[in-house]
């Protein structure tokens, strides 16, 4: 950094030293806590099918494969959404595509309510998920691009805990609601409130200051957000920003250009890995959201047992994912296995049966989930970190995009495989273990080759940089 500060002229900031030298500050809580917020009703949304379903199936007669179609709606529109926002999160900034895709997000929950046939349900879903899909990458980035080194995986899984304990409320919300004003009237309740978070937004959501930065923005745009982080620094003598710690790459507005810079250098093995054990990860996650109720009821728990169930699970598996990235930040992506690691066992031990008539069946049902949603949320804290600041948006959007693949096959290979017997739910437990196999694999191949790319990055910050 020495080196980059003797050789820039006077009214040039580095950006990036500044907000490292900030360490945390009071504007990084601000952001965490309002990216969770969006977040949570994100979760909250894109989840409620998983938790209306059980109600959905006995009024509209829903048959497994359209219970499948019904499930994996939401799924698919992510994956389209998920592409096309962070695309245009890369373009035009995080912040309108954030506020613009919670809003579409409540308007299309809302409506959902009204719903009066399967074909209509799967279309408003479709549409709400591409909204869902669309913020997710821009609230990942905006986080990564304020953090301090050290935090950056850990900032991600935090906004994430945000979308878990979503996704547990709405099994909550469903418990409370479903029972007086049927499932309909958990769409309204959850839409509006959504519509609610979209309007503070529009007075609460900053833009990214390192995209500002990236995409060469003047002055009068950057100044006043570094400022959030250090409202007595005097930057007003500073011209043009750059950003000492990442390799320069421009967003185009050709989106094959983009997707080329997620494979320079140890990124041609980095974004594969990536994709494949979120691909795993999420095959795991959506066949126990989007069926997990079911698979319960199938093995004798009674309903409300096993929403609960499920929601305390994601809820305590999304905090121990932020503790495992405690170790994570400090030794790599490796020690994320652990999570599936330990899920394995007890995914198997579920799918063998043994336990049913058994006292521990809910216990390691419960400590299986835990360890699925921590493995999860920590796979997604990283599917950012290790691209440049005007891509960023870019490489978490087609990391969801083929994660969403699985999330889209999940439940319609478990409508097709698991659903119609006891002995076919067990399956899709012995399933789940060879999707944890998939995550280790890929995380431990992941971790190799990440090693590699930071010791480049110190050798290219320990060259001279030229003058701007």
């Amino acid at each position: 950094m020495a080196s980059t500060q003797a050789t820039t002229p006077a009214n040039t900031l580095d950006v990036a030293k500044f907000l490292e030298d900030r360490g945390m500050t009071r504007f990084h809580i601000y952001l965490l806590v309002i990216s969770s917020c969006v977040t949570f009703f994100d979760g909250l949304d894109f989840s409620l099918i998983s938790f209306t379903l059980p109600y959905l199936r006995e009024e509209m007669a829903l048959t497994d494969t359209m219970t499948g179609l019904v499930s994996s709606a939401a799924f698919l529109g992510q994956m389209i959404g998920s592409l096309v926002g962070s695309y245009i999160a890369d373009i035009v900034g995080r912040r309108p595509v954030i506020i613009w895709c919670t809003l579409l997000s409540a308007v299309l929950t809302f409506i959902t309510g009204f719903a009066d046939g399967p074909w209509m349900l799967i279309v408003l879903r479709l549409l709400g998920g591409l909204a869902i899909g669309g913020l997710l990458a821009p609230a990942w980035s905006i986080n990564i691009e304020s953090m301090p080194a050290g935090k950056k995986a850990r900032a991600v899984t935090i906004i994430m805990l945000g979308f878990s304990f979503g996704g547990a409320a709405a099994g909550q919300v469903t418990n409370f609601l479903a029972p007086v004003y049927g499932w309909e009237g958990v769409f309204f309740a959850c839409g509006a409130a959504t519509g609610v978070l979209a309007l503070i937004l529009l007075f609460t959501m900053p833009e990214s200051a390192r995209w500002l930065a990236a995409k060469g923005k003047p002055a009068d745009r950057i100044v006043p957000l570094l400022n959030r982080f250090d409202p007595a620094a005097d930057l007003k003598r500073f011209t043009h920003f750059v950003l000492s710690d990442e390799r320069k790459a421009n967003a185009r507005q050709d989106p094959l250009a983009n997707l080329a810079e997620l494979f320079r250098g140890w990124l041609i093995y980095i974004t594969p890995l990536i994709w494949f054990a979120y691909f795993c990860s999420s095959f795991a996650i959506y066949l126990k959201s989007s069926f997990g109720v079911l698979f319960l009821e199938e093995l004798g728990i009674e309903r409300t047992m096993a929403a609960d169930l499920s929601s305390i699970g994601g809820m305590i598996g999304a905090i121990a994912g932020v503790l495992l990235l405690v170790f994570t930040e400090k030794r790599g992506p490796a020690w994320i296995a652990a999570a599936p690691l330990l899920g394995i066992p007890l995914a198997m031990l579920i799918g063998s049966g043994a336990l049913l008539e058994g006292a521990l069946f809910i216990p390691v049902v419960l400590a299986g989930s835990i360890m699925i949603s921590a493995g999860h949320a920590a796979v997604i804290s990283i599917t950012s970190i290790y691209y440049p600041s005007a891509v960023r948006a870019t490489g978490g959007g087609w990391a969801s995009f083929m994660a969403k693949f699985a999330a889209v096959a999940a439940p319609n290979v478990g409508a097709a495989w698991f659903l119609s017997s006891k002995s076919a739910v067990l399956d899709g437990y012995m399933f789940t273990a060879l999707c944890l196999v998939g995550v280790v694999i890929g995380l431990m191949a992941l971790a190799y080759f990440a090693r590699k790319l930071a010791a480049d990055r110190l050798l290219e910050d320990a060259q001279p940089q030229p003058a701007e």
